[in-house]
Formats: C-alpha cells, sequence, structure tokens
C-alpha cells in the first residue's frame, strides 16, 4: 500500500447532490456533524485575504456584533500585541483617532532618510504624504516588517513601487477624499490666472493702481482641453461647463459613455494642444508622462494657451516652459505643483511675471485634509486586519461589490494551490494549468485576484516566502512558475461569477496516485455551495469535501465496512469526524473517501489507517 506521511492542508465544508455525504448516523462511536465557519470581528463590510506577512491569512465572515474598543495607544504608551504605525507626516486627527484603536501610532514628522530607515524595522505600517520618500532603502532596512505604506493623497511618485511590492508590502492612497478639493485649486488657478488676480493684488499692496495693466480674459466660449480624465479632471470639466467653457479631454483609459455624460468630448493628444485655450492637467506622474509637455508638445499648442497644474510637477519639462513663456507660445501658468518641491531659491519659473504658482495647496482645505486622514487611516487598518483595500495601488484593484462576490472564490482558488502543491512528491513544478468555468463573458470576468490567491497557495507551503496579493506575480516569476489561465464558458446562471476552478499540474509525480487524471497530470476541481469552498473532483473521481479543518484521502475498493472501519478507528483515537463523502467510478469498483476532522489525527491513528488492508492508498492533508 501507498502511505504519504502528513503534510499541510486545509479543507472547508461543502455539501453535494453528487458523491454521497454521510451524517453522524453512519458512524456509530464517531459523531459527525457539519463545522460551523468562524466569524472574525471586523471593522469593516469587506473581508479578504491579502496574506500579509505578519498575520494568519483568513477570509472570514462578517459578525454583526461590536468589537470591543481596544486601549488606546500612542507612541508614549504601546500596547502590546497591537500593530505599530508610524506617521511621518501630519495627518489629521480624524484619521489619528482611528488609527489608535487599532494600533500603536507613533507620529514622527520631519524624518531624514536614516531616521526613517531606522524606525521602520519597528513599525508594520508607514503612512505618509508628499514630503517624504519611501524608497528602497526604506523596504531593505524593514527586513520584512513593513507590511502596509499609506500615501495620504493621490499621488504615489515619492514612493518605489518595485520595492513595495518585491517586499509583499501593499501601498495604498487616498484617491477620494481631496478629489474635489484638488478640483476646485484647479478652478481657483485657473479664474485668477484669467484675471490676473494675484498680480492686481501685489500691485494694489504695493501702492499702485493700474486697472489697464491688468486687463484679463474672458472664460465663456474658451475652450479647456484637460489632460487627464480621472476624478479630478472629471469635476474641473464639470465646473468649468458651468462657466460657460467647452471641454475637450485626453485620457486613452476613459470611458468615451462617461465623458459624453459630463459633456466632454475625448481627442487625442496632439488635438487638445491644437485646441485648447487652457490647458489644466490632471495626468499621474508615470515614466510614459514624465516631462510629456517638453518643446515639442509646446510647439504643437495653441499660441497664447495658459496652462495650469494641480497635478504631479514633473509632468511638465519646467525648462521648456519657461521658454515657451518667454517666446509667447503659452501667455500664462498657474503651478501649484513643481519636479523639485519646495522650488529651489531662485527657481525662474517661480518669480516670473507670467507665472502665478501656490505652494501644492491643491489638498489643503480643512475638508479635505480631514477627509484624506480617515481615507487612508481606514485604508491601512484594515490591511492591517487583513482586508484588501480598493485603494491598493500595488495589488488587484477589485471594486466592492465584485470583491464581495468573490470572496469565496478567493478562498477556494488559494485552498486549491495549497491542496496540488502538496500532492505532488518532490519539487520542481513549472507551469500550473488553471481552468475558469463560468457562464459569464470572459470580458466580465477579473482573475487577477484568483490567480494570486492561486500562486500563494501553490508557493507558500513549500518555501519561506510570504506570499500575498501584492507579491504574488513577482515570486511566482522569480522561482521560473508559469500559471496558464484559460476560460470556458459553461450553462447556467450569469449571477454566479464563477461554475469551477480546475487546477492541473503536469510532468511530476504525486503522493496521492488517485489525483492523477487519466492524462497523468495531478488534477483538482473545486466549487462554491453557500459561500462555502468545496473540493468536487480529484483525479477521475468526484467527491464532495468541504475545504475546512483537515482531511484524510484513502483509496479502497468500494465495498461495505469501509466507512465504519475508518470511522471507528478514528472514534478509537477521540478524533472527531464533521463530514465523510464518498465518491467512486462505478458500483463494487475503486473508490475515493474524503475525511473531514475536527481534530489533527495522532500518529498512532494514522499509522492504524494505513495498515488497512483494503486500503490501495492514503493521504493527511493539513492547512
Amino acid at each position: 500500500m501507498a502511505v504519504s506521511t502528513p503534510s499541510h492542508f486545509q479543507l472547508a465544508q461543502r455539501t453535494s447532490s453528487h458523491p454521497r455525504v454521510l451524517s453522524s448516523s453512519f458512524l456509530g462511536s464517531n459523531r459527525a456533524f457539519l463545522s460551523h465557519r468562524q466569524t472574525l470581528h471586523v471593522t469593516s463590510q469587506r473581508q479578504i485575504c491579502i496574506g500579509l506577512p505578519h498575520l494568519h491569512p483568513i477570509v472570514a465572515t462578517v459578525s454583526t456584533e461590536t468589537p470591543p474598543s481596544p486601549t488606546v495607544a500612542s507612541s508614549h504608551n504601546k500596547v502590546p500585541g497591537l500593530p505599530t504605525i508610524l506617521i511621518a507626516e501630519k495627518l489629521g486627527e480624524g484619521g489619528l483617532e482611528l488609527l489608535r484603536k487599532v494600533a500603536n501610532v507613533d507620529c514622527s514628522y520631519n524624518l531624514t532618510q536614516e531616521d526613517l530607515c531606522a524606525k521602520v524595522s519597528l513599525c508594520d505600517a508607514l503612512i505618509v504624504r508628499s514630503g517624504t520618500k519611501v524608497t528602497r532603502e526604506v523596504f531593505e532596512a524593514s527586513k520584512g516588517r513593513l507590511k502596509v505604506v499609506g500615501r495620504a493623497g493621490v499621488g504615489i511618485d515619492n514612493v518605489d513601487l518595485h520595492a513595495a511590492t518585491e517586499f509583499g508590502c501593499l501601498v495604498v492612497n487616498a484617491p477620494t477624499a481631496n478629489t474635489v478639493a484638488a478640483a476646485e485649486h484647479g478652478i481657483a488657478l485657473l479664474v485668477a490666472m484669467a484675471r490676473n488676480v494675484p498680480q492686481a493684488s501685489a500691485s494694489l499692496k504695493a501702492g499702485k493702481w493700474q486697472r489697464n495693466k491688468f486687463t484679463g480674459v474672458s472664460l465663456v466660449g474658451k475652450t479647456l482641453g484637460v489632460m487627464g480624465f480621472g476624478k479630478v479632471g472629471s469635476e474641473v470639466a464639470r465646473r468649468a461647463k458651468g462657466l460657460g467653457m467647452h471641454v475637450i479631454a485626453h485620457d486613452p483609459y476613459a470611458s468615451e459613455d462617461r465623458a459624453h455624460a459630463i459633456g466632454v468630448d475625448l481627442v487625442s493628444f496632439d488635438e487638445a494642444l491644437a485646441r485648447s485655450d487652457f490647458l489644466s492637467l490632471h495626468m499621474p506622474l508615470t515614466p510614459s508622462t514624465d516631462k510629456i509637455f517638453n518643446s515639442e508638445s509646446f510647439a504643437k499648442c495653441k499660441k497664447g494657451v495658459r496652462i495650469i497644474n494641480v497635478a504631479r510637477g514633473g509632468v511638465i519639462d519646467e525648462e521648456a516652459l519657461l521658454h515657451a513663456l518667454d517666446s509667447g507660445i503659452v501667455a500664462q501658468a498657474a503651478l501649484d505643483v513643481f519636479t523639485v518641491e519646495p522650488p529651489k531659491e531662485g527657481n525662474k519659473l517661480v518669480t516670473h511675471e507670467k507665472v502665478i504658482v501656490t505652494p501644492h495647496l491643491g489638498a489643503s482645505t480643512i475638508e479635505a485634509q480631514e477627509g484624506v486622514a480617515i481615507e487612508i487611516a481606514e485604508a491601512v487598518a484594515g490591511a492591517l486586519q487583513g482586508e484588501l483595500a480598493a485603494t491598493a495601488v500595488n495589488a488587484p484593484m477589485v471594486p466592492k461589490e465584485v470583491l464581495d462576490e468573490l470572496t469565496p472564490y478567493v478562498s477556494l482558488a488559494e485552498k486549491l494551490g495549497r491542496l496540488a502543491i502538496q500532492l505532488v512528491a518532490a519539487s520542481g513544478v513549472k507551469n500550473v494549468k488553471v481552468s475558469y468555468s463560468s457562464a459569464r463573458d470572459g470580458d466580465d470576468l477579473d482573475t487577477r485576484l484568483l490567480r494570486a490567491m492561486i500562486i500563494k497557495g501553490l508557493i507558500e507551503p513549500i518555501s519561506d516566502a510570504y506570499v500575498n496579493l501584492v507579491n504574488a506575480d513577482f515570486i511566482a516569476k522569480q522561482r521560473g512558475l508559469k500559471v496558464i489561465e484559460a476560460r470556458e464558458l459553461c450553462d447556467g446562471s450569469p449571477e454566479v461569477p464563477l461554475q469551477t476552478i480546475v487546477i492541473k499540474i503536469a510532468n511530476v509525480q504525486s503522493r496521492f496516485a488517485t489525483a492523477l487524471s487519466d492524462s497523468g497530470e495531478i488534477t483538482l476541481e473545486g466549487r462554491v455551495k453557500e459561500r462555502i469552498p468545496h473540493l468536487c473532483k480529484v483525479g477521475e473521481f468526484d467527491v464532495d469535501a468541504s475545504l475546512e479543518g483537515s482531511v484524510i484521502l484513502t483509496r479502497q475498493q468500494d465495498q461495505p465496512g469501509m466507512i465504519g472501519i475508518v470511522g471507528n478507528i478514528l472514534g478509537d483515537e477521540n478524533i472527531n469526524v464533521n463530514f465523510m463523502s464518498v465518491g467512486r467510478i462505478a458500483p463494487r469498483k475503486e473508490a475515493l473517501m474524503a475525511i473531514g476532522l475536527d481534530d489533527e489525527p495522532t500518529q498512532a491513528a494514522l499509522k492504524r489507517i494505513g495498515s488497512i488492508p483494503e486500503l490501495q492508498e492514503y493521504v493527511y492533508l493539513k492547512l
């Protein structure tokens, strides 16, 4: 008989109409019961496995009870057992108050890079604004402890995302709370520039009365080109329409339907430059947008264009803008952001008579500051509790409604991965085939989250690597593991996102030969029933095993007495069974039995099961 030593695999409960699922009445002295899902107190209605290194990754149901309030913590009175969050720049009191309920909070502002590196090794999370550089050196100095970096604002160009991903650190931002504030500031600069308000104010304060010098231009009927049609850009467009302006926009990722709903025409980059009287910049700073407004771009602009930038300073080549202002190609500029902040003393753009400037005030309203603080605090606190923040920057972005729908499938994906890799007799897995069966069209099923969790399940049990949604693809590539995905359209209700997930691993030996399909691949199939993950097929055998607790899989002839023999052994050893399922190809032929356990079996119990003459092989699996 083939016998496998204990491994690590966890199963959770499922019920099926095809394999036989036996209640306690079939098990004699060993009373079986269907175990209930445990609950976890959480602060959000969205709970999902993110596999943060210091946490036991789980997918939990949401309790309706109110959790007890933890002791308020501060940097001077640390509470053992709570995570530590370093606040490196000023944060609104509402956010601090929220964080102090769930963590030890260390507010240390104006840190040097050396001081920051020294502190992060003692912290689980870090929150910054735009003034702190979170470099590779910071992640290296954290020695793996830093789990979350929160950017209190939208732009994340001050965070090394590649390093964060490599070190498995989630990066979240707060993109919505300051949207209105940034849009309002953009409009304020637009109007102030058009009417020369700052220059006229400075002149009058200097004792001069120069009405003719500061004659401005009207906005009505002018064309505003919104460069970047995201949240802020679209809000600027709405307000500009209210001022009587004609608005066009350029954004390669924007929806035509959303633009038309606001009354905005989407155009190419060059067309926006050629047609706009005013250009309002709202694009992120990326390798493709770095200095995108340069000498070549300005040469394509309508002569006398006026430019507003409340996005990121680096999208403008400042030397090129200075030349365009001096040559008259650009009539005026209104800048809230700069390539280097604060600008160096003597910066010619800051002192230029055709330029109005503000010191990065886009999000600087009382309401926005408080909103950003609360938004980033909720995201960081949630991530530390195992949730996937909807504002995650370097992990799959999943809307809340999709997240709620996919939660049990995320759990299923990870557990199938864990089962598959632990059925492999030796290392060397290079290719894994994953098939998603769904009644939905392929475009309506985002599998990135599921793929990440399959990778997590495949790698974590056989390595010392911490794998989570952030670094799953990176670690898979690093280890030479390729996940090949396929989607199959099947009958069923489109209301159900997935019917089954099938994992196949070829060119490997199996610790449990029954798991091999006719094609010689380790083959596992799972589904979700009543939001609970189930294993429904092993190799060529149908089975009904809930993915919870631990499980023993056996292969034997389908004959009377086998269930009782195994059940009695477990009962004698005081090991409680929560389900037993038998799948067979035909009566009296070979059968697969899955026994779900509440208790970890002793070596003596496993040895007795392994000595049953009628058993051809067995394997014990635990998560």
